[in-house]
């Protein structure tokens, strides 16, 4: 299974919005399995297509504790249909801002629909971990980062700093 390329910031892809997945076919499972492979490899909680290069509406995730197993989460075409409350998502970090953790706003819990990569329709009410997985991913199909959150000044020494090594 071929490990995936994680496009990381500044990369002008990661700002566009995503298309729906119209058929869940061959292709579609495909990118399921490269993508999960790429996650675990990478240590990461979950991963959205844009991040590797798919511009498709496709999230996997997986919060389940480490020792406790593998427990790969599919959700194609979601949306968040109600969020309510607020919570500190405490040093959250994305594999496409590498090298940055920092404090975000985000829901304290989320109504989320999709589809499972069966086709089937999903509901999901998440609070706590899962809520905050959820936002993060399907706002990178949305063409926001985490780094958007965070304060003017982090960001823009986080900007720098990635400048910089880029000029080296």
């Amino acid at each position: 299974m071929p490990m995936l390329n994680i496009l990381t910031y500044p990369d002008n892809f990661l700002r566009q919005p995503t298309k729906p997945i119209e058929d869940i076919d061959g292709t579609t499972q495909k990118m399921i399995e490269d993508m999960s492979y790429t996650m675990y490899e990478s240590k990461g909680a979950g991963l959205a297509a844009i991040q590797v290069g798919f511009d498709k509406s496709l999230i996997i995730y997986d919060v389940s504790p480490s020792e406790g197993g593998k427990s790969l989460q599919v959700l194609i075409n979601p949306r968040i249909i109600e969020s309510h409350g607020r919570i500190i998502s405490e040093n959250e970090g994305c594999l496409s801002v590498p090298d940055l953790r920092a404090d975000v706003k985000r829901a304290e819990s989320v109504l989320v629909e999709g589809f499972d990569r069966e086709g089937k329709p999903m509901r999901i009410d998440a609070e706590g971990h899962l809520a905050i997985v959820l936002q993060h991913e399907i706002d990178h199909l949305n063409g926001i980062l985490f780094l958007d959150y965070i304060s003017a000044l982090k960001r823009e020494l986080y900007k720098r700093r990635i400048k910089k090594q880029l000029r080296q």
